[in-house]
């Protein structure tokens, strides 16, 4: 998709076909395609990362963003940020994938729960917690 011609850029059973098999296509899809849940989903999942070419809207959809996080962990970042902050939420994140406390708001992770889900998950997250959890948790 990357060298393909604008107008295969824009035709979406192109980019869906592309985004199916390689998520990281939705970085050269044409951006009036990134609000197109499917296409979003089907690239999200394949490559967490390409959240961050999705539409603004797309970025609040809890069912999208569990599925790049679940994909790459710190595809949170480009999460919306009511959904970093959104205690539920942040916890199914780090069930997922336990790198995605990186980008979980400031408040949560502080929260034992949340970063004794996140650490449960990967080990590694522990250093992403608040210093005084992190200290009491090593």
């Amino acid at each position: 998709l990357r060298k393909a011609a604008d107008e295969l850029k824009s035709d979406r059973e192109i980019v869906l076909a592309a985004v199916q098999s390689y998520g990281y296509a939705m970085e050269y899809a044409a951006d009036e395609l990134m609000s197109d849940r499917e296409i979003v989903l089907c690239g999200v999942r394949k490559c967490g990362s390409a959240l961050r070419k999705a539409a603004d809207e797309l970025k609040s959809d809890h069912e999208i963003v569990l599925a790049a996080v679940q994909s790459y962990g710190y595809a949170m970042e480009y999460a919306a940020h009511e959904l970093k902050s959104d205690w539920g939420f942040v916890m199914e994140c780090v069930k997922k994938n336990g790198m995605s406390l990186f980008y979980a708001a400031d408040e949560l992770k502080s929260d034992r729960e949340i970063v004794l889900a996140a650490i449960k998950n990967n080990r590694r997250a522990l250093q992403f917690a608040a210093d005084e959890l992190r200290l009491d948790l090593r």
